[in-house]
């Protein structure tokens, strides 16, 4: 399978309730049908909802080549855990990404690194792609910056070195200050700290870098090309708005292969 030259995320997060996230993902599964840049592959999407919705909204987009996962998972491959959802059970069902090691599951619910590793090694046992989350607390220098995430990752994927797994990793950087906030990191800063996440590699597992934390439209024509995707919140929440990034995205494609 061709590797798309852009991808592009949402994470719905907790915002919508049950009927409008069904709502959102029919508008977005018609762009996605209609749209040359997904439908040949060139831009890759992916959509993780809510638990809940995860069923109804592998079915939406079973017609199309956007990819549907969740927004957490176990540590634990199975048993007594009150509330949790198994890589295995996520898998069955169809997902085939899971979002790990978000600054909010760090901050609220005391993920530490450990836990995190432990995730990311399950979601690769289980062919999911793990959608690592990293970024500084504060605002740093950009080198500053390359070296806290760089230790992340670092200890992120200790696990699964360890076991010798391999796949895909998408790591989306988002600096924990920029997340929620009314503009993203400045584009420079973005450029030099991705540049430098771009030179991190990891024995039999692929890297991708993308950028969160407030990420909207004219994000991606801004950084041109200097990052390998987008992973968007709230600005994709109206599906003109996700349209015009994909346009975005299938313009820089273009671009490059001219």
């Amino acid at each position: 399978m061709t590797q798309p030259a852009i991808w592009l995320g949402v994470s719905l997060k907790m915002y919508f309730g049950y009927q409008q996230t069904l709502n959102w993902s029919q508008a977005v599964a018609g762009i996605a049908r209609q749209h040359p840049a997904v439908k040949s592959g060139e831009v890759g999407l992916f959509i993780l909802p809510a638990f809940p919705a995860l069923t109804a909204i592998k079915a939406i987009f079973n017609d199309t080549p956007v990819r549907v996962g969740a927004q957490d998972i176990c540590h634990a491959e199975n048993g007594a855990w009150t509330g949790e959802v198994s890589a295995s059970m996520l898998a069955e069902i169809g997902c085939s990404l899971a979002e790990i090691g978000h600054a909010e599951r760090r901050r609220y619910f005391f993920e530490d690194d450990a836990t995190i590793a432990a995730k990311v090694a399950i979601a690769l046992r289980h062919d999911l792609t793990p959608v690592l989350c990293l970024g500084e607390p504060d605002r740093v220098d950009p080198q500053q910056a390359i070296t806290v995430c760089t230790q992340q990752v670092e200890a992120y994927l200790q696990d699964a070195r360890a076991q010798g797994l391999q796949g895909e990793v998408i790591l989306a950087y988002e600096p924990q200050w920029a997340i929620g906030a009314p503009q993203p990191a400045p584009d420079d800063y973005i450029r030099t700290v991705c540049a430098g996440l771009k030179k991190l590699t990891a024995q039999g597992i692929s890297l991708r870098i993308i950028y969160g934390g407030s990420a909207g439209p004219g994000l991606l024509q801004r950084l041109d090309g200097d990052v390998e995707g987008l992973f968007l919140g709230r600005f994709a929440h109206d599906p003109v708005a996700l349209r015009q990034i994909i346009d975005e995205a299938a313009a820089l494609v273009n671009r490059s292969l001219s």
